[in-house]
């Protein structure tokens, strides 16, 4: 704490608290004076299926706030279960267990007014005693860090991580008045409900370059202008394989020396390398740019290498003779293919021999695959800004959460314009 604050105190309107500096109208309080907590209902599996609705683990944690339209669970009840698990509009419900402590106690408010409703198990219900909270407020109010760190460290670890209703009644929020409340809300379901726009046109945008890949990679329709034969090719005709080879494993580290060691699927996201363990001895490595396949479980999967990379037993590179781009898209979508020879089968990984005689459709005119890899690689590009603007967006919505779920912004008679942010 610098020394002009402490010759100056708090600035006018605010209190020095535990949660840092709040508004003097905000009320700091304990979840266990807002709610009554109760577990959920516990079933043997012949019950599941058909019945009531109940509200499941993943309902909660995938949203913050849910209706009726969002659950699917059944369950086969008596009326006393029912009542005794009844879901009520303005309950809200923690995540009770999971399998790591950050997923322990992710909450979500039930925005409809239910019939015949209960709850898993595997959640926590918390009843409002009172309309102190907005029921759009409490889609946000569980969020900020320094709520999400007192419901982490109260939370206990053996097998699973697990809270209670003990643990989560002792965990305090900030609350601004009611009408504050609502406005705060409002910004933040606006910012949702923009993220929920890009998402859907990067899910349509997705589908289409789907469809056209289906079209153009199997030559069922061709491109204006070109009218020349396909033929079937082997991967062997199309590149230079390298097979991979594990190195040492006293050479590993994790402190970026030599080249990142590429094993397996787990070392690919979003189409493209990124593997945390680095390897100072690489027997078979590939460049950057280079396409990688995985050659054992799962067999198929397609990336493109971010850098130089060592390659491990369950990945081969591929260096393309012709036209990189084409070959590239060629191989995911044939991903299936190989997912399907794999489920047909008891092999759970591919030789060389395997890789080099796939087979893939390739148009013998390579202005033809070059006009076709352009294609694709412009809605991939499409894509990609979409997915930036979606991504900065959501970045955004986190520094607009902490900044208004603990008063160090206060919304006076503004609205933040988000298009324009992002």
């Amino acid at each position: 704490m610098s020394d002009s604050f402490v010759e100056k105190g708090p600035p006018t309107g605010y209190r020095q608290t535990e949660f840092g500096l709040l508004p003097d109208c905000w009320d700091l309080v304990p979840l266990g004076d807002l709610f009554v907590f109760k577990n959920g209902l516990n079933k043997a599996k012949r019950f599941f299926g058909t019945g009531s609705l109940i509200i499941n683990y993943m309902d909660v944690f995938k949203r913050p706030g849910f209706t009726i339209d969002d659950i699917s669970g059944r369950v086969n009840l008596s009326p006393e279960e029912i009542k005794s698990f009844e879901v009520r509009l303005g309950d809200v419900f923690f995540t009770r267990t999971s399998e790591t402590v950050e997923e322990v106690g992710i909450a979500s408010v039930m925005l409809d007014q239910p019939h015949e409703t209960v709850f898993s198990g595997f959640l926590l219900r918390a009843r409002p005693r009172d309309n102190r909270l907005s029921n759009s407020f409490k889609q946000y109010c569980f969020t900020p860090r320094v709520v999400r760190t007192q419901i982490v460290s109260n939370a206990t670890y053996t097998t699973r991580a697990l809270t209670n209703g003990q643990s989560l009644s002792a965990v305090r929020i900030a609350i601004p008045p009611k009408p504050e409340q609502v406005a705060i809300a409002a910004v933040l379901s606006d910012t949702d409900k923009l993220i929920g726009s890009l998402e859907t046109l990067i899910a349509k945008k997705r589908a289409i370059k789907r469809a056209a890949m289906q079209k153009l990679l199997t030559g069922k329709t061709r491109l204006p202008g070109f009218c020349g034969e396909w033929e079937i090719r082997t991967i062997s005709r199309l590149a230079r394989i390298i097979m991979g080879q594990s190195p040492p494993s006293k050479s590993y580290n994790t402190n970026g020396e030599g080249l990142p060691l590429i094993q397996g699927k787990a070392d690919i996201s979003d189409r493209t390398t990124d593997s945390r363990v680095w390897t100072t001895i690489f027997p078979k490595h590939c460049n950057r740019g280079d396409i990688v396949l995985t050659v054992r479980a799962p067999v198929g999967a397609v990336a493109l290498a971010r850098t130089d990379a060592c390659l491990g037993r369950g990945v081969c590179g591929l260096q393309p003779i012709g036209n990189h781009k084409f070959l590239y898209f060629a191989l995911v979508h044939a991903e299936s293919i190989w997912q399907s020879l794999e489920q047909g089968s008891t092999f759970g990984a591919v030789s060389s021999a395997q890789v080099a005689q796939f087979r893939l459709p390739v148009p013998r005119d390579e202005a033809e695959q070059r006009a076709i890899a352009t294609i694709l690689s412009d809605l991939d590009a499409e894509i990609g800004a979409l997915e930036q603007r979606r991504n900065k967006i959501r970045r955004i919505k986190q520094g607009m959460m902490q900044a208004l779920l603990t008063g160090r912004v206060r919304l006076v008679n503004s609205q933040l314009d988000l298009e324009s942010a992002a």
